[in-house]
């Protein structure tokens, strides 16, 4: 790198999960002078419906944030994906990156490494090479294979990138980078969640249950039957409204239900370090979000997961594995309030962000080509 001469790193973020997890490497980037940081801000974050996260954004302290509308209530995930690919790619061609990092598995991420690999534009994708069920587990895999670079949080999500033809030397194993903000000495504490976000349980389960996209003929059957042992189980509950998958009205719908219920606290969405301070203390989650997979483990929080969405993603006691129905769910809420908390480091210990700069720092990761080219393992497999 020439003197006076700045790298230019796009981050782009589309809802409040993965801009938590990204923030830490974006700080990084923002601290080195030799970096110029922009932010493209999209997604569920410019919907006030959840909350209008992207104020979290903007107050953390970020320079060069640019706002873009990418989707209406009405959009199926095909339209949304279209609208942030015409809209990242206007961006990049008047900013012109050096680096594109997205994240995980939302059409926001598809839509960044489909801009970045039709744009001659490396990009590296945060968390690929995990399995996530449903047509998630679709876009990250696509995704991955768009990106030139990968990010990954364990061995085993490389060994599933190297299976999918890509290069060792691409592939770099950092954990996943919120365990840096679960390990944080900064996280707010319960009472101060308490007095933010307006509710005095001192005991309580989080419950956050997304659309399958695939199983849309049961969802009704589905989140009834969830409510339905929730409300019977007279436990406290914070409950976080889905994402914005198809789908997501009938679990809203049978929320607004809940309103009014003295043990029932319903939020749009919550800031992260606020949500992982809330899910720290809570007695269990219930649902079939990431967070009961990824960061409830690392707490040592009883999970129980219901239904196909986090299928085979990954495996723990602490993970009470279930199906949509009454009995199952029932058994489950008992079992996971009489567990001990059990502390499993699934996707790293931490320093994500540390590794990541590091890499983006030396000479050799600049020298990345953006032709890709596929590793043919089939007559002699390598070994990751």
């Amino acid at each position: 790198m020439t003197k006076n001469t700045k790298r230019n790193i796009l981050f782009l973020t589309g809802t409040r999960a993965d801009f938590g997890k990204l923030k830490s490497l974006m700080t990084k980037i923002q601290e080195d002078d030799e970096f110029e940081l922009n932010i493209f801000v999209t997604g569920m974050h410019m919907l006030s419906k959840y909350g209008y996260t992207c104020i979290e954004v903007e107050k953390a302290g970020f320079r060069n944030l640019y706002k873009f509308i990418n989707q209406n209530a009405t959009d199926s995930m095909d339209h949304i994906l279209s609208k942030t690919i015409s809209g990242l790619s206007d961006y990049v061609k008047e900013t012109r990156p050096d680096l594109l990092i997205i994240h995980g598995d939302r059409v926001e991420a598809l839509a960044g490494a489909t801009v970045g690999a039709l744009n001659n534009l490396l990009v590296g994708h945060i968390e690929g090479g995990e399995v996530s069920g449903t047509v998630d587990e679709l876009i990250r895999h696509a995704t991955s294979k768009l990106s030139h670079i990968h990010f990954v949080s364990n061995e085993s999500a490389k060994k599933r990138l190297v299976q999918l033809g890509e290069k060792k030397e691409t592939i770099h194993v950092i954990g996943s980078p919120d365990v840096d903000v679960m390990n944080s000495s900064n996280l707010p504490t319960i009472d101060e969640v308490r007095n933010r976000y307006e509710f005095d349980f001192k005991q309580y389960g989080i419950l956050i249950f997304h659309p399958v996209t695939t199983e849309l003929d049961d969802i009704d059957r589905q989140i009834d039957t969830v409510v339905q042992e929730v409300v019977n189980s007279k436990l406290n509950y914070v409950i976080i409204y889905p994402n914005n998958d198809i789908g997501t009205d009938a679990i809203l719908s049978r929320y607004r239900k809940l309103e009014g219920m003295k043990q029932i606290r319903l939020y749009p969405s919550m800031r992260f370090e606020c949500f992982l301070t809330l899910l720290k203390n809570a007695d269990f989650i219930i649902g079939n979000s990431s967070a009961g997979i990824r960061e409830a483990p690392h707490f040592g929080v009883p999970t129980i997961n219901i239904g196909t969405r986090q299928n085979n993603r990954a495996k723990c006691d602490s993970i009470l594995n279930v199906p949509a129905e009454s009995q199952a769910i029932r058994n489950a809420l008992i079992e996971a309030r009489r567990q001990e908390r059990q502390v499993n480091a699934l996707f790293g210990t931490g320093g994500s962000d540390e590794q990541f700069y590091s890499i983006v720092k030396g000479p050799e990761f600049w020298k990345i080509s953006t032709q890709k080219t596929f590793v043919d393992w089939t007559s002699n497999p390598p070994t990751p």
